[in-house]
């Protein structure tokens, strides 16, 4: 039988005690093949670790684990050479993979659900998926944060507003505000890699709901997966997906702050702000207006937020009303996790090719410092800092931006002579001390935007960076080792 053909008869996995045949239009309603093709490796992977096990635990003839295992190694080797693809037609990944054996192996084939259910069997393939896409996003992130480091690094010496209520607030360093986004993306990595630590919890050995009718070495199976722990109840093993909603969840959170940082962005590159412009080979035009140049990439990293939203609340109403034990409903997780897979991986390649690629007009950023007053704040600090209580120096302060404002002048413009008229404390430095310069330099606390504290934060950043690189080389090199134990296991 061509694995690329539809079978003559459904193979199925089940069906003894039923005398009426399935309803062909149930069946394909019925079908999961769609989605959990996607398990294919990673079926193949648990199946063989579940074969090894049985064969050296003596449950199965010796003879039978050789060809299991021989047929699922040389199946795998087809699958990552992208010559095995599951055809329609088959109810799930578990009865293609079965099928198949069987039309090579014969009864032999017969052996390997030994002790083992779908239930068990599907969410053990879906973790080590799961572990891989995790590892993938993570890789992504890291990337992208490599690439706004980088960026960083060329802007010490631009200023511009930074924005409350997208409104002038206070000067701020360029590599300041994008190192915000920085740790936000790093916080979304940190996420993910501690969803992965509950992900990576092998259920092999629960079956149906009861746990394996075999004395199967459940630990010697997570060594043989990479799997750092072994699940504790078969039933939670089982029927819970709260690990999914968990990453969903992780994931939803970095699509919400790629789309604030896109929608940033999106204002920047308008006229209006013009604080950066987009390469045209990042853009897109009017079918009407020959003079458009449109960010259609930031604008759809802003829409996968809404994307990767659906998925998570799928996952919430999927879950919410069943009772302990698998059910059915369950097989949604695949699917909405695929999704916002898709999201995340679309989001992350797009902010990737835009940070990359994207244009700074400092002095643009740096007109946008002149009028409004940003430096405001800087005259009450300075009288603050001569014994006069906030508030009354907030008022003072307040006072002497009336003045300038009167004098259509900069703060650090308007005469001293005027500021000495609201309040004796003033002097001569004064006038440096609002300068955006000046009010840049004052912030010069851990997490401030003075000079000396960018230049540490970036250093701060790139260490967090090698620690996350470690973790992706370590979380690598675990399942490669993993993976080569199995194949060693192999019989002959």
């Amino acid at each position: 039988m061509s694995e690329s053909a539809k079978p003559a008869t459904p193979y199925r996995m089940w069906g003894g005690r039923f005398v009426a045949p399935p309803d062909p239009r149930a069946t394909a309603l019925l079908a999961s093949l769609p989605v959990d093709r996607t398990l294919l490796r990673w079926d193949l992977l648990g199946s063989l670790a579940h074969i090894t096990v049985l064969g050296e635990a003596g449950i199965v003839p010796a003879g039978a684990w050789a060809d299991l295992s021989r047929g699922l190694v040389q199946m795998l080797k087809e699958a990552d050479a992208g010559g095995l693809v599951p055809s329609d037609g088959y109810e799930d990944i578990h009865s293609f993979i079965e099928a198949t054996l069987t039309s090579r192996l014969g009864q032999a084939a017969g052996w390997l659900h030994t002790g083992r259910s779908r239930n068990d069997q599907v969410v053990t393939a879906f973790r080590l998926a799961l572990k891989d896409r995790i590892r993938r996003v993570v890789e992504k992130i890291t990337d992208l944060q490599q690439t706004l480091l980088a960026r960083a690094r060329q802007v010490t010496d631009v200023a511009l507003p930074g924005y409350t209520h997208l409104q002038r607030a206070q000067p701020v360093l360029l590599a300041h505000h994008w190192l915000a986004y920085f740790w936000m993306l790093h916080r979304d990595g940190a996420r993910l890699r501690d969803a992965f630590r509950r992900v990576d919890v092998l259920p092999l050995g629960s079956g149906a709901i009861a746990g394996s009718g075999f004395p199967v070495d459940r630990r010697r199976q997570a060594t043989l997966l990479g799997f750092g722990q072994i699940s504790e109840n078969s039933i939670d093993a089982t029927g819970d997906r709260d690990f999914v909603f968990e990453v969903v969840s992780a994931i939803e959170g970095l699509l919400l702050h790629l789309s604030r940082w896109a929608e940033e962005m999106v204002l920047w590159s308008t006229r209006e702000f013009g604080f950066i412009s987009l390469p045209q080979t990042l853009m897109t035009g009017s079918s009407l207006m020959p003079q458009k140049q449109n960010p259609d990439l930031l604008e759809l990293v802003r829409a996968q937020a809404g994307v990767g939203l659906g998925p998570l609340v799928t996952l919430a109403g999927v879950l919410k009303g069943l009772p302990a034990g698998y059910s059915r409903d369950l097989q949604e997780d695949k699917a909405a996790a695929a999704t916002a897979f898709r999201a995340a991986e679309f989001a992350v390649d797009a902010m990737m090719l835009v940070t990359g690629g994207l244009i700074v007009h400092a002095d643009r950023m740096a007109a946008a410092l002149h009028g409004g007053f940003l430096t405001a704040t800087e005259v009450a600090d300075y009288l603050v800092r001569r014994g006069v209580p906030f508030r009354e120096a907030h008022r003072l302060a307040g006072r002497v931006v009336l003045a300038a404002e009167e004098a259509g002048c900069e703060l650090w413009e308007l005469p001293l002579e005027t500021y000495r008229k609201i309040s004796a404390q003033f002097e001569t430095d004064v006038l440096q001390a609002v300068t955006p310069q000046g009010a840049i330099a004052a912030k010069d606390v851990p997490g401030g935007t003075a000079p000396g504290r960018v230049a540490a934060a970036l250093e701060a950043a790139a260490t967090a960076l090698i620690v996350q690189q470690a973790w992706l080389d370590q979380v690598t090199s675990d399942q490669a080792a993993a993976e080569a134990r199995l194949l060693a296991a192999v019989p002959g």
